[in-house]
């Protein structure tokens, strides 16, 4: 049972948000004294969202997992939420709420701790990255909020979150990604090593290239490596002084053939005809071409 009543009226959600507020982020990073010693009940309609939640993408089947969960033995976990303007703000527990939401419930069980923004953006990240929730990238771009929005160093975020000052470096190398690289990390299609191993490569189009080569060819992370360390002998080349590069239309199929081949492709044109390069950078890869081109996929 709960140790307080639900809160339902205007004058009992001012009287519970005086009593809540404490000490702060203490209670949770380091270990310290409960802001209270007991948990509150809220109606759903006095929370709203963080704006600065880390998480940004929630499995579909485990959200339904939870909320089954819920309906039959309820929120096992209070939700940390701390107190705003106009009723409580979300710092650690979205899924829950959600799940909350969808099972039908109309009020939850939370704890209360007092906090500002950067507090409420530590304590999110800790509770995600201690249940190891985060996806890489939502996790780079919380130590990137930290370090742009509050002025912290990286070693300061790395204390703050119990992380070594080389995690959270390396973590935050990942929003240098290009775009197509991302999505595929996001996805699940490659893991965090392949997205490292394409960092090696400084052009959005390089790692593209390397990316597409990786998903055709199913490669491993030391696979991965190699075809990156290959790509990077090969200068890459300025848009100047690309074949073709004064030729739109030679530009726009040497490009049409890289997506359908998955690697590059220079066009030269000459006097009597010209020439089509199409380059590879492992026997696996030659071979893979080949059988595009042969129709022998």
């Amino acid at each position: 049972m709960l140790d307080q009543p639900r809160l339902g009226t205007t004058a009992e959600f001012r009287m519970a948000r005086r009593q809540a507020l404490g000490k702060g982020l203490e209670a949770l990073i380091p270990a310290g004294p409960e802001i209270r010693p007991g948990v509150l009940e809220l109606s759903l309609d006095l929370i709203e969202p963080n704006p600065r939640q880390p998480r940004s993408v929630f499995s579909e089947s485990e959200l339904e997992d939870l909320t089954q969960s819920i309906r039959q033995h309820g929120i096992l976990q209070p939700l940390l939420v701390v107190a705003s303007d106009i009723g409580y703000q979300l710092i650690a527990g979205e899924r829950r709420l959600l799940a909350a939401k969808r099972a039908g419930l109309s009020a939850v069980p939370v704890v209360v701790r007092e906090a500002g923004a950067q507090a409420s953006l530590e304590m999110a990240l800790v509770e995600n990255l201690q249940r190891s929730d985060l996806k890489p990238l939502e996790a780079a771009e919380g130590f990137r909020q930290l370090i742009e929005d509050f002025k912290l160093t990286h070693e300061q975020v790395a204390v703050r979150l119990g992380k070594s000052r080389s995690g959270v470096t390396n973590s935050l190398r990942l929003l240098r990604l290009s775009a197509a690289v991302r999505t595929a990390l996001e996805a699940g299609k490659i893991s965090e090593g392949h997205a490292r191993t394409l960092l090696a490569l400084p052009q959005a189009k390089q790692q593209g290239t390397a990316l597409k080569v990786i998903l055709a060819q199913d490669l491993n992370v030391r696979q991965a490596e190699e075809l990156v360390r290959r790509m990077g002998r090969e200068p890459a080349p300025s848009a100047k002084a690309r074949p073709g590069a004064g030729d739109p239309q030679l530009m726009d199929l040497a490009k049409r053939l890289e997506g359908a081949l998955g690697t590059r492709v220079d066009l030269h044109r000459t006097k009597r005809g010209g020439r089509v390069i199409i380059h590879y950078y492992s026997d696996e890869e030659l071979n893979a071409i080949a059988d595009r081109l042969l129709g022998e996929e």
